[in-house]
């Protein structure tokens, strides 16, 4: 795969999303997994990117998949926190117990 061409649609997609275009940092690193881009964005555009329930990060995920199958390469995506950041994890979304699970399930995560 050509190195760039990943790189280049990550950073083509962001930059029409966020308001702060030039502000769009794509870094692009082979790791044990295969190719690692790690995103970064101006904090304002963190949620455009992120979207509700994390819907836009996991459709350019699903998106860059596509493009590594099509290469025959594992194109995995990190979207880094900005300095400053205020987001505080939800333990229950890292550990991937649904919010409408009953409370026994809760208990137990925590």
């Amino acid at each position: 795969m050509d190195e760039l061409k990943d790189k280049e649609f990550v950073e083509y997609i962001v930059k029409a999303i966020v308001s702060n275009p030039n502000d769009v940092v794509a870094e692009r690193s082979i790791d044990e997994r295969g190719v690692l881009l790690q995103l970064t964005v101006n904090p304002e555009d963190m949620g455009k990117i992120i979207g509700k329930e994390g819907k836009t990060a996991k459709a350019l995920r699903t998106l860059l998949r596509v493009l590594g199958a099509k290469a025959n390469a594992r194109i995995n995506l990190k979207i880094t926190e900005p300095e400053g950041s205020t987001h505080v994890p939800n333990k229950l979304a890292e550990s991937g117990v649904e919010e409408n699970d009953n409370e026994e399930n809760v208990t137990e995560v925590l």
